[in-house]
């Protein structure tokens, strides 16, 4: 692989590291908006079931090569993460 081949893979996988920020960023706001309405109706907030259910339905859609063990520990990590950033 020559040296620009190199650069070129290293600036389209930075390029996709700062797409997945943004995403994680977009989705934290948009738990907030959860959040708050579940809050504003008397829900609780964290839904075992409904975590289950994300998880599975996006194993479901994962066309790899991630691997679907991959998946849930990716997800289970990002909804962790989020409760977290939202008691801050």
């Amino acid at each position: 692989m020559s040296g620009s081949e190199l650069e070129r893979l290293r600036e389209r996988t930075a390029a996709t590291d700062a797409e997945i920020l943004e995403l994680v960023n977009r989705r934290l706001e948009l738990v907030r908006e959860i959040r708050a309405h579940k809050e504003a109706n008397g829900i609780a907030f964290v839904d075992p079931d409904q975590e289950t259910r994300l998880v599975a339905k996006l194993c479901e859609l994962n066309g790899g090569p991630l691997s679907d063990q991959g998946v849930e520990r990716l997800f289970r990590e990002i909804l962790d993460l989020v409760k977290r950033e939202l008691e801050r």
